[in-house]
């Protein structure tokens, strides 16, 4: 049984006054002693939230789900989705709850939700829990994301729930507390669609536009505007992963959001030897969200948010399916233009020349022939640049093809008529040095399972300063040991 809570938090409830339909009202399963493990003291400053109360015996209580704050609303939400190309029709929240919307110091309107809160309506079949290594594993991916630059969802707490739950072993139980733009789903649309209530598809579309695409209100078709503003945020998105090598690992329609913000790191990963095929989630056998499929899938996971779209878009379902068809054919020319633009910054060419498509390219070729990793490789052209190509030859083990490349390369960036110095400087502002490595997220959430958390504070210190060289965390710019072959990824849940 819950109790309340007080003041600590000022909630709003748009999701629940506009969007009835699209949720069961539920209460958090209390959890029998509560532990704050992390509290992000960044995402707290930025909701306005007292950290010290918090961290305080009321603070936690809320956070694990003990205690629902004054003015808080409950729900589960309501989606359905395809998962791996198959329909579900009914998904949904089976192990969280949204407790309500937060106005943060700029005066954005951000979800809070709590995730491994129990079973809910909506659980088939599981237990509705969480344990500590995988809600650390998305807190620390969170982090990493937005400290490289893209939109996510982060972590406000990981609580410990001090109770152990059943997966392949016994494991200590843990709830997180997650912020995120919203949960607005392409399954949202999927369920509401599938309902066959025009008025519920209708204010689920009008609630998207107004808190995420507020220029699609003034359109002259506002629910197409709508899809366009999904098409341009996923494409760019996209691009942000494949440019840092991060693979999500589960791309199905309820994992991917209206926002444009990353969502849900369950079997996530980042790429170490680059290869397009690059596959870790243990469930993804046929290798549908390999890294070089992620740009595909989006474009076919938006084609579904158009279909669900179509009675909005116009009454007549063959000119609806036309004018949402000519903007999914955008998909693929916006995601190669974010792609493009950020290529370039990695590699100090300044504006868009015909062969740097060429120039790119080559380079993949090369990393992937020589199974060289990608984020060591990136972060190393700059001392090329300045005359120390030490590093990047060793990582090639000095390929005449890679010196090749280079003098190609150095002869372009020549044309920017900037001084190296300062390209080499742009160039490290967006090459990460430290990345979650999965040989080090391993250890560290090992170790934190087993009670310390020391590793896991190390490497998200490091990960939340991705591109500042500092000394003493050499391990965390390094490649995995030879030894760590054949990783994979588990959904956790």
């Amino acid at each position: 049984m819950t109790g309340t809570a007080g003041t600590l938090f000022t909630f709003e409830d748009t999701y629940v006054r506009e969007l009835g339909g699209l949720y069961e009202r539920w209460a958090p399963a209390s959890v029998p002693a509560p532990q704050l493990l992390v509290l992000n003291e960044q995402v707290a400053g930025e909701l306005g939230l007292d950290v010290d109360a918090l961290r305080g015996p009321e603070g936690v209580a809320v956070l694990a789900g003990n205690a629902v704050p004054e003015g808080s609303t409950p729900v589960a939400q309501a989606y359905a989705g395809h998962q791996f190309g198959g329909y579900s029709p009914r998904l949904g929240d089976g192990r969280a709850l949204l407790l309500g919307e937060l106005i943060d110091a700029q005066g954005r309107r951000l979800d809070l939700h709590l995730k491994g809160s129990g079973r809910t309506p909506f659980a088939r079949g599981g237990d509705g829990k969480a344990a500590v290594g995988p809600m650390l594993r998305e807190h620390l991916m969170g982090e990493a994301m937005h400290a490289l630059g893209i939109p996510t969802t982060r972590a406000l707490a990981v609580i410990a729930t001090g109770e152990q739950i059943a997966r392949d072993t016994l494991l200590p139980g843990a709830v997180l507390a997650r912020v995120a733009s919203s949960h607005l789903r392409v399954g949202t649309f999927q369920y509401a669609a599938a309902r066959g209530d025009a008025d519920l598809l209708r204010r689920l579309a009008d609630h998207a536009i107004a808190r995420h695409h507020p220029a699609a209100a003034d359109a002259p078709s506002r629910y197409l505007a709508l899809l366009d503003g999904v098409v341009d945020a996923q494409a760019s998105l996209v691009a942000r992963w494949m440019l840092v090598g991060f693979i999500h690992g589960v791309m199905n329609t309820d994992n991917m959001t209206i926002s444009g913000e990353t969502i849900d790191y369950g079997p996530c990963a980042f790429m170490d030897a680059f290869d397009p095929a690059t596959v870790f989630s243990s469930i993804d056998h046929g290798g549908r969200y390999a890294y070089g499929n992620q740009p595909p899938v989006a474009q076919w996971n938006l084609a579904r948010l158009a279909e669900a779209l179509l009675p909005l878009i116009d009454d007549d379902t063959d000119a609806a399916a036309e004018v949402a068809t000519d903007i999914l054919r955008a998909f693929p020319d916006r995601y190669r233009a974010a792609w493009a633009a950020g290529m370039r910054a990695k590699l100090g060419l300044g504006a868009a020349h015909d062969d740097d498509s060429v120039l790119v390219d080559d380079l993949l070729s090369l990393l992937q022939a020589h199974r060289v990793d990608l984020t060591s490789a990136f972060r190393s052209l700059s001392a090329v640049l300045l005359g120390d190509g030490g590093q990047a030859q060793a990582l090639f083990a000095g390929s005449a093809d890679f010196d090749a490349w280079a003098d190609r390369w150095q002869q372009r960036v020549a044309t920017t008529s900037a001084d190296v110095a300062t390209v080499a400087a742009g160039m490290d502002a967006v090459n990460p040095a430290y990345i979650p490595r999965n040989h080090l997220v391993e250890e560290a959430l090992a170790a934190a399972t087993a009670g310390d958390l020391g590793p896991f504070s190390r490497l998200l210190d490091a990960v939340t300063r991705p591109f500042e060289i500092r000394p003493g965390l050499e391990r965390y710019a390094a490649p995995a040991p030879d030894t760590f072959v054949g990783y994979q990824t588990f959904c956790g849940t």
